[in-house]
This record gives structure tokens, sequence and C-alpha cells, in this order.
């Protein structure tokens, strides 16, 4: 390799570090923003036509931040002050009556107060950084909706320069290249409109029935349903299952049997029925897979990582089986 090109080489090696530390701590923003991209593209090619690339793009973000953004914001905050609020030892629930009715199962002496003030305390650190994280954690989601805002107007109109750019920069064959905007294709739509769509939406149907059995904090936990609700077959049943438990535990049976009966033909079957409809069967992801990317997601970059965690492991599988396909027998 001549003089010139390993100098090259290494200016972009050194380059593409110091990229990387400016971009990530705003690195969840900017993968939504691509992600918003993608989604909304087939959306704005439509528009444009009527109203102009440009206008079409600004309707499109404003409309997406009034769909989802605000509204993504207004829950966010409503679970930080549940999460709070049991961290504080105020959980709502009548734990006395749950340790009662264990000692007297068991003869064993179970202090579910405290556990659940240390279970919230530890969930609180992992998200925000503990109680004085907060502050900052606002700050700095404000500056990245910002950051996704303009990055998504600038996708929307060049996104598609952009594909033709990674065409010519990627020193692949054409083929080769196509095969794995394929699998990336796939594994992008199986995990944003498949997965994820799908466990928000059986999760919502979850806390609804919650909230209408009584159950407190259901916000809080209908946000720990999306999580567990990428669990095959088990799922959000990891939540709604024990409440409809504890309120027959407290004495109000009449709402403990229909949460479980509404748990078991409603949000049970809906994902029965909605995951293999909604999901594209070419992807074939691993809901186990995508679940550790979800909590692997949270853990690193906060709470986008419900979003960011499964794409790059999705990503990183999409290139591997290309790999194999393409280059392992040559």
């Amino acid at each position: 390799m001549k003089r010139s090109q390993t100098f090259l080489l290494g200016l972009i090696g050194v380059f593409a570090a110091l990229a990387f530390i400016i971009v990530l701590p705003f690195v969840e923003y900017v993968v939504l923003a691509a992600l918003l991209a993608y989604v909304l593209h087939p959306v704005h090619r439509r528009l444009e036509a009527r109203l102009g690339e440009t206008t079409a793009a600004v309707a499109l973000i404003v409309g997406t931040l009034l769909a989802i953004v605000a509204p993504l914001l207004y829950v966010i905050s409503v679970f930080v002050a549940d999460l709070r609020s049991i961290a504080r030892g105020g959980s709502g629930l009548n734990v006395a009556v749950v340790e009662t009715q264990i000692l007297e199962a068991t003869g064993i002496e179970v202090d579910l107060a405290e556990i659940l003030t240390s279970s919230a305390q530890q969930i609180f650190t992992v998200l925000f950084g503990g109680v004085g994280g907060v502050v900052a954690t606002t700050l700095k989601i404000g500056m990245g909706i910002a950051v996704m805002v303009f990055l998504l107007y600038y996708l929307l109109l060049e996104g598609e320069a952009f594909v033709v750019w990674f065409y010519d920069l990627v020193p692949l064959p054409d083929h080769v290249t196509d095969r794995l905007l394929e699998k990336l294709d796939a594994t992008t739509w199986g995990v944003v409109v498949g997965h994820i769509s799908v466990a928000v939406a059986q999760a919502l149907l979850a806390g609804v029935g919650l909230w209408v059995a009584g159950v407190p904090d259901a916000s809080f936990w209908t946000f720990i349903m999306i999580i567990l609700s990428l669990l095959p077959l088990i799922g959000a049943f990891m939540v709604w299952g024990p409440a409809a438990a504890y309120l027959v535990v407290v004495g109000d049976v009449g709402s403990g049997v229909l949460l479980a009966l509404y748990g078991l033909i409603v949000v049970s079957l809906f994902d029965n029925y909605a995951r293999p409809i909604v999901i594209d069967r070419r992807a074939h992801i691993n809901p186990g897979v995508l679940l550790l990317g979800v909590v692997g997601g949270i853990y690193a970059v906060g709470f986008t990582g419900v979003f960011v965690g499964p794409i790059v492991i999705g990503v990183l599988v999409a290139a591997m089986e290309t790999y194999r396909t393409e280059f392992d027998a040559v």
C-alpha cells in the first residue's frame, strides 16, 4: 500500500474516532432520526407531489412531533413521577395484606415494601443517574429532540442521495450491497413495525386493563410491560398476572378475575394474532435477542435504547448473515 493511501486511511481513522466521540452523547437521537426518516419516507414521497419537497418535510416533522414526541414526553414524565413515588415507598399497593397472606401460606416473612423501593431506586439510577440526574436528563432530551428534528428534516430531503452515496462508498459488488440493504430493510421493519409496535400495543391494552381494575401506578407497570412484551409467550403476563392475583389477595376478587379474563382473552390473543400479521416474515427476528437489545439499550443509552438496542443487534445480524452467504464459501 502506498504511503499516501496509508496516511489517508490513518487520517480517516483518527477523525472517524473523533466524530464518534462528538456524536456519542446523542447517538440515540441520530438513530431515531434515521428510523423516523425510514418510516416517513414513503409518506414524504406522496406529499411532496402536492405540497413540495420542503413543505412536505416540515409538515411531516410537525405532525410527528404532535403525534409521537409530545405524548411520549408526557408518558415519560408520568413514568418518572410514579417511579420516584415507588422509590420513596409510596407504591400505593396494600403490601401489608399481601405480606400477611404470604406469611400464613408459607411461613416466610417477606418485606415487599423494601423490595419495591429498592427495585424502583435501581431502575431510577439506571435510567436517569439518580434523582440529581433528572434535570440533566431533561436538558439532554430537549437538546436531543432538537438534533433529531434537524437531522430528520435533511434526511427526508436527502435520503435518496444518501443511499446513492452509500452505494458509491461501500467497496462491495452491487448485488452484495443490494442483498445487505434488503436484509437491513427487513430487519428494521421487523424491529420498528413488528416487535416494538406489537409490544407497545399489547402493553397499552394490558395497561388499560390495569387502570380499569384499579391497580395503582398503572402507567409505571405499562412501561414495564412494553419491555416484557418482547418476551415470547409470557411477556406482559409477568405484570398483569401478578396484578390479578394481588387484587384477589387484597379482597377485590371481582376485579382480579375480570383482569385475568381480560388478559387471557384480549391481551394474549392480540399478541398471538397480531405478531405474525404485522411482522415481516422475511426478518426472522428472535424476540429473545430483541429483549437483550432492549434491556442493554436502556442500560447503555437510556429510555430511547428501547429502539436503539434492537436495531443495533438487528443490523449486526444482517451484516453477519450477508457475510456468511456471500463470502464464507469463498
